[in-house]
């Protein structure tokens, strides 16, 4: 029997069918485990970011009058429809395609990570071989991993960490972290898209400076 892997496509011969190829299920399984570090670690994201931006000229950082005093990406993450709004959607599909009793909920964003990671690992040889959403629930932990470790990648991934990023769209602060890929020629944004060429450099240092000073 010849089918195809529902991610990445790849031919599978078994003599019987499957969803998802070994490698594909791999990657999922230890992007699920991830997620639970992934999601303690956000918390140290959430620093003040301070209401009083000194103004400067060029780019994307302007001056904001506004206070923000959370970094609203990694707040959206750790919040009820982040990562554990994601987790829970598709624990939630899973019990019900398999005919049993809607799960039931931790008490704490926290401890429903771990619950609705655990219940998800558990299953995933059965989603990998049976589920008919196998493709679509894999992409989605894919995306959801890529998108936290924007935030929170380690050094030797992300490059140098140069603080949050000050651009600010329809008044509202972006403040993901900022990473200085070796060899780039210019700072970019992963959540906004904001650049940072060098002739801003130290522009941006000043504002993080008194940004600093004032939180």
């Amino acid at each position: 029997m010849t089918t195809n892997c529902e991610l990445c496509g790849t031919e599978l011969h078994s003599s019987t069918q499957r969803m998802l190829c070994e490698v594909c299920t791999a990657s999922c399984g230890q992007q699920l485990a991830a997620l639970p570090h992934l999601y303690r670690q956000l918390a140290d994201e959430l620093s003040p970011l301070g209401s009083n931006w000194p103004c400067g000229n060029g780019g994307h950082g302007t001056a904001v009058d506004a206070p923000m005093p959370l970094a609203e990406h990694p707040l959206v993450l750790r919040a009820g429809g982040g990562i554990v709004g994601v987790l829970e959607d598709w624990r939630a599909a899973l019990h019900q395609d398999r005919g049993w009793a809607p799960p039931r909920l931790a008490p704490g964003v926290e401890p429903r990570v771990h619950a609705a990671v655990k219940a998800l690992t558990a299953n995933l040889p059965w989603i990998a071989e049976r589920w008919p959403a196998a493709g679509e629930f894999a992409g989605e932990i894919r995306a959801l991993y890529r998108e936290v470790t924007s935030v929170v990648a380690p050094r030797e991934y992300r490059g140098v960490r140069l603080g949050h990023c000050p651009a600010v769209y329809d008044g509202v602060l972006c403040g993901s972290v900022l990473w200085a890929a070796p060899g780039t020629a210019a700072v970019t944004c992963e959540w906004c898209s904001a650049e940072y060429p060098p002739r801003l450099w130290e522009w941006l240092r000043g504002v993080q400076a008194e940004l600093e000073q004032a939180s």
